[in-house]
């Protein structure tokens, strides 16, 4: 399978990359600086240097693909439009060359559906307190997805953690999990990838959690 990966120089797209060469899919690497990517000792992927907020500069890099995986990350401080202007771009693109299969990361803190009510009531709440412009961006990122006509698969995960896959985490469509905290980057990666052929995913936000 041919995958594209955006944010591949990120903590979670490193690991997309590197388990993706791992099994042999064949990976392009949309970057905006390249020699920020981390060598995998699976392989090498295909480079394409484009700015992604430029949806004309990264649609070379996504003809042929199966599949168009999204790992950028969220701005930390202040007020910010990066993930969902990065969205925007991208279906533009992926829509041009006609690709139809995206998966994206989100976060838990954008919905409280299952929750328990110290979660619901108190821990979402506060979380999206001090991170409200991360919050506001993650929500206007899906809402850009949403409104596409591509075969989305959103992911919302909760705090990510370092270390390797364990392969030992919990997934749900469209709801929270209980005590779902914490999942380590590499086993987002490793569902991620999972889930590309998984048609039960299309247009459903899967929630994981260790």
């Amino acid at each position: 399978m041919r995958i594209a990966i955006f944010g591949a120089t990120g903590k979670v797209g490193t690991r997309l990359v590197d388990q993706a060469l791992q099994v042999g899919h064949e990976v392009t690497a949309v970057v905006r600086n390249a020699s920020r990517l981390t060598a995998s000792r699976y392989g090498e992927p295909e480079v394409v240097t484009a700015d992604v907020m430029d949806p004309a500069s990264i649609a070379p890099g996504l003809t042929g693909s199966d599949a168009v995986i999204s790992a950028i990350g969220p701005v930390r401080k202040g007020p910010t439009t990066v993930l969902a202007d990065s969205a925007r771009s991208i279906i533009d693109a992926m829509e041009t060359v006609g690709v139809k299969r995206l998966l994206t990361v989100s976060g838990s803190m954008v919905d409280d559906t299952g929750d328990g009510a110290l979660v619901k009531y108190v821990g979402k709440p506060l979380a999206r307190h001090f991170l409200r412009d991360v919050c506001a961006d993650m929500r206007r990122a899906e809402v850009e997805i949403h409104s596409s006509h591509l075969d989305w698969t959103i992911f919302r995960p909760p705090n990510l953690a370092d270390g390797p896959a364990t392969g030992r985490y919990r997934t749900a469509l469209d709801r929270n999990l209980p005590r779902g905290f914490r999942v380590r980057r590499a086993d987002l990666a490793s569902e991620m990838l999972r889930s590309i052929d998984d048609f039960e995913t299309i247009r459903r936000h899967v929630f994981i959690a260790s």
